[in-house]
């Protein structure tokens, strides 16, 4: 300890009479910013603004913008993952970049998807994703699949093309998007029956993908033909042009920037003060380092204290948590049912007993022995992917409870020949079924209801988010309905828990077409925004009774979401709604309508900054409602509400991109009763 505190204190003397010869050292004779922002050369290409070389300082960059050289090639480190910059188009702000990890070797021992930071970069190309599949389970039906064989991961796939209705998605358990902009120009030849393609696989790779960078660097061309080198002033949040002799904006013949930055001669004035203060700074600085010593001393003796005494807690909690996983006839605290038991209750899983077929499992209406009416989900073949699926939807609903959530009553053993969980059983079938399926009337369910169902749908994904939870596939096929049209939220088998302080979350997109959000789509980053922007689809379908997917409408009009956009834009509301809910004849219903039009606009919009919360969305709901409920119709129907003078008169300009892939829908809800 002693010989420990000895060095540090003469490493911070050091440090200190370091600092004073450094202070002591004439200025040169220009702005040390416009010395330190000369653009860094790597191999044949060079780093400038708004990127930086990752050893310059900030202000020689936007921020975020850093590129790192290893030996003559460009790097770029973003979301975990390095990547080769294969070229830059200055013009067009176009970086060509390739994955290093997968450069020499397409069988890594760590699969990381390919995500991009979605407030510094787009993709430049609009080419669909390829996808590398890992651990497949058997061999694809159709072609062209390019196969290749893995020492950590069994056989994997190449899909050129692979959207997210891919069968190999079901087969495989591991898949791990690769975006590409040459597919043209590489001309991939007809993949060979059984011959391992790795070495054409790796070529297609190494061409890389697009991207463009988002930062504004308009002003540093014109500050370039100044005489200066662009930079950024990080306190300002502003472009800075740095000059011979200080910070000017926009070019080195406009208004000098003072305050962030120093000219050259208040840097001779500040340095002449320092180096007359250095006698008194030595003394000082001695007596800090006394002070420091004690307090080092001090804190290591408490944290000694501390290791000793968290050493025992930890023991014990470790084992609680280890051991109540599963137990005895408990997981999770959900109690273990025995298969044979969940056999006999749906009679041998008879198929007249099926209440619906999913991308994950087949549920069955069972009876158990206490005589409780349950819905038994059998999840498919128990391998990786499906142990996964099963594990994640007990961790999850066994910590949730709410009455708007269906309750998950049990599960069996992981251990058990095939996976089953038990839910209550809602019997009147799911909104899917009963605004544009086998249970919809005309003009039925009506407005009011409709209104309600949205109002306790979002009662309860603002209970999801604020347990950390993001339902990830929310849609009317997952939306339950009781007897009294009460709402049951179902299917958590791709829902994620919500690391805290997080902004996003990094995975590849799943859910069901026409209701992922674009943004998640194409970044790869999953917020709690992208169950609003599922919500939103279900408040279009609400209004318009249209399925969300739709491959016989209009190839811009396949999803609901583009179709409702379209509509709101050209103010052709009335094209959109459901004429059977009385929007052209009730004043009330037709203010309403409009009111939750706009809030599903909102929710609909490309970029999640953009969108409400639900706990905002939920708010409005409730406020359309409430004020729906004090209008009086015949006081009302000569006069225009504020929300549609908001609607027809002030143009929405934004409008989302969504997916429009001719994509076929799975119905993957537990307990969709038809």
């Amino acid at each position: 300890m002693d010989l420990t505190i000895s060095c540090f204190s003469l490493s911070l003397l050091f440090f200190i009479i370091s600092l004073q010869i450094h202070f002591l050292v004439p200025a040169s004779g220009y702005f040390k910013p416009f010395q330190e922002c000369v653009p860094y050369p790597c191999g044949d290409q060079e780093i400038s603004y708004p990127f930086k070389h990752n050893e310059r300082p900030n202000h020689c960059g936007f921020p975020g913008y850093e590129l790192g050289c290893d030996g003559d090639n460009l790097t770029l480190s973003m979301e975990s993952l390095k990547y080769w910059v294969i070229h830059i188009d200055w013009s067009t702000h176009i970086l060509e970049v390739a994955r290093t990890d997968l450069w020499d070797d397409i069988c890594p021992e760590t699969h990381v998807n390919t995500t991009l930071n979605c407030s510094l970069f787009n993709y430049a190309s609009t080419y669909p994703n390829s996808t590398l599949f890992y651990d497949c389970d058997s061999s694809p039906s159709l072609q062209p699949y390019y196969w290749f064989p893995c020492p950590w991961s069994g056989d994997g796939y190449f899909a050129p093309n692979a959207t997210i209705e891919n069968p190999l998605h079901e087969i495989c358990n591991i898949s791990v998007p690769v975006p590409f902009s040459h597919i043209e120009a590489l001309g991939l030849p007809p993949p060979p029956k059984d011959s391992d393609d790795r070495a054409t696989i790796s070529e297609f790779l190494k061409k890389g993908f697009e991207i463009t960078w988002i930062a504004d660097t308009s002003q540093c061309e014109n500050c370039n033909k100044s005489g200066g080198r662009c930079g950024y002033d990080w306190i300002r949040h502003q472009f800075n042009c740095f000059c011979p002799d200080g910070a000017h904006s926009p070019t080195c013949n406009g208004k000098r920037v003072r305050g962030s930055f120093p000219s050259r001669e208040s840097n001779r004035r500040k340095k002449l003060v320092v180096g007359f203060a250095s006698a008194g700074g030595t003394a000082g600085g001695i007596a800090i380092i006394v002070a420091i010593i004690i307090f080092i001393y001090r804190s290591r003796q408490r944290k000694k204290y501390n290791q000793s005494s968290f050493a025992s807690r930890s023991t014990s909690s470790i084992y609680f948590s280890r051991t109540d996983s599963e137990k005895g006839n408990v997981y999770h605290g959900l109690p273990i049912f025995d298969y044979d038991e969940l056999k006999n209750a749906t009679n041998n899983f008879d198929p007249a007993a099926e209440l619906g077929d999913g991308g994950f499992g087949t549920v069955f209406k069972g009876k158990l022995q206490d005589g409780r009416v349950v819905a038994v989900k059998r999840l498919y073949e128990s391998n990786y992917k499906r142990v996964e699926q099963f594990v994640n939807e007990v961790e999850i609903l066994a910590r949730l409870r709410h009455p708007n959530l269906v309750s998950l009553y049990g599960c069996t053993s992981r251990q058990s020949r095939r996976l089953l969980l038990v839910y209550e059983y809602v019997p009147n079938g799911t909104v899917a079924d009963h605004i544009h399926g086998d249970l919809a009337k005309p003009g039925s369910p009506p407005w009011s209801t409709r209104l309600n169902i949205a109002i306790e749908t979002a009662n309860a994904l603002v209970y999801l988010h604020a347990s950390v939870v993001i339902h990830r596939d929310v849609k009317t096929n997952n939306i339950l309905l009781n007897e009294n049209f009460s709402v049951k939220v179902a299917d958590f088998g791709l829902s994620r828990l919500f690391p805290l302080n997080a902004t996003h979350v990094s995975t590849a997109p799943q859910g069901t077409p026409g209701y992922v959000d674009p943004e998640y789509h194409q970044c790869y980053q999953l917020t709690e925004k992208s169950d609003v922007y599922s919500f939103g689809v279900v408040l279009m379908e609400l209004i318009s009774s249209l399925p969300a997917v739709d491959i016989t409408r209009h190839r811009h009009e396949i999803n609901l979401s583009a179709l409702a956009i379209s509509k709101i834009q050209s103010h052709a509301l009335h094209e959109l709604v459901d004429p059977n809910l009385g929007f052209d004849t009730d004043y009330r219903t037709g203010e309403m309508i409009t009111a939750v039009a706009e809030l599903g606009f909102q929710c609909l919009e490309q970029g999640h900054d953009m969108r409400p919360s639900m706990e905002e969305v939920l708010k409005t709901l409730k406020e359309i409602q409430n004020r729906g409920h004090d209008m009086e119709k015949s006081d009302q129907t000569d006069n225009i509400s504020d929300d549609a003078v908001l609607l027809k008169n002030n143009p929405l300009t934004s409008s989302p991109v969504s997916v429009t892939a001719k994509w076929v829908s799975n119905d993957s809800t537990p307990n969709a009763s038809g």
